[in-house]
């Protein structure tokens, strides 16, 4: 029997509908199944679904930072447009103190063009956004570390700006980019990221990748300093019959579906080893049935022990 390469498992749980008790409630059997992480989504609302109950990430990751002793906190991702850079670096500096060294940071460049007018955010163009997530990620690096932080670029500027106390993490936490475009995002991923995380609905993972070797051989960097994850649709189901309802519920599941994998568990761990064998090997996973408890266990247990 072939051995399976290590992997980690992450649940992407968006905060649409859930309660702050729910979340904690999620949070916990994560933990206890020993998921990797659970990331959030930084938006207001859900789109179509405005009414629906949403909490906002950072004030939630803080709080489950103190409800959580081993489960890592991230969010998938943060728009770098919403908070000052200074603010954001101080914001997960804290959490990261109150997790004690569990926070992962997930940041983009921003694209839910209603939610900016919204909310009163302007919406420039995406070349601006991305000069604009650069130059975030700078000083975001910079206070992360350096005694004072002096910047100033075309969008955003600190002076002598302290920042105290630092993340426990060294020398920060780990930052996450989540993003395919291959002329400016990957260039970003290749300079600043220490984890890449592919959105779902790609076209080709191969020419991705190709697109950030290429950009990692332009800044002198080494691709394999760069762990890989990607955001996956999964569909399991205990027998063929289940599977087969379940993605039927999930066809509706845009973009997810493009890329999603269905199948028993059995059918599931191989689908994962052929992703694993490219280079995968961090797997944010969204449950075509919204994750309820069964499925959660279901997958840690049938699944996740092949990859350990």
């Amino acid at each position: 029997m072939q051995q399976n390469k290590r992997a980690e498992f992450a649940l992407f749980s968006p905060q649409a509908g859930m309660s702050y008790r729910a979340l904690v409630e999620r949070a916990a059997l994560l933990e206890k199944l020993d998921y990797h992480s659970l990331w959030l989504v930084d938006h207001m609302w859900t789109r179509a679904m405005p009414d629906l109950d949403h909490l906002e990430c950072i004030t939630a990751m803080s709080a489950l930072a103190a409800e959580t002793k081993t489960l890592r906190i991230g969010t998938l991702v943060l728009c770098q447009s919403y908070r000052n850079p200074a603010l954001l670096a101080k914001s997960l500096c804290t959490i990261d103190q109150i997790s004690n060294g569990r926070l992962e940071i997930g940041i983009g460049a921003g694209w839910m063009d209603e939610e900016y007018r919204a909310y009163g955010y302007e919406f420039p163009p995406i070349a601006v956004r991305l000069k604009q997530m650069e130059e975030t990620l700078q000083i975001l690096k910079a206070m992360f570390s350096e005694k004072r932080t002096t910047f100033e670029g075309s969008y955003y500027r600190v002076l002598d700006a302290p920042n105290n106390p630092k993340p426990v993490q060294k020398p920060h936490p780990p930052i996450t980019i989540g993003g395919s475009g291959e002329k400016v995002m990957l260039r970003l991923v290749a300079r600043y990221a220490d984890r890449w995380n592919l959105p779902a609905g790609y076209r080709s993972f191969e020419d991705k990748l190709l697109a950030l070797k290429g950009h990692c051989q332009a800044v002198g960097r080494d691709l394999d300093t760069i762990e890989i994850s990607e955001q996956l649709l999964v569909c399991i189901g205990r027998n063929e019959e289940e599977v087969e309802q379940k993605w039927k519920l999930a066809k509706g599941l845009k973009p997810f579906v493009y890329t999603g994998i269905k199948g028993t568990p059995t059918q599931l761990i191989e689908a994962l080893n052929e992703r694993v064998r490219k280079g995968i090997t961090m797997f944010t996973i969204f449950f075509s049935d919204f994750a309820p408890p069964e499925t959660i266990e279901l997958f840690a247990r049938e699944v996740m022990p092949a990859f350990a």
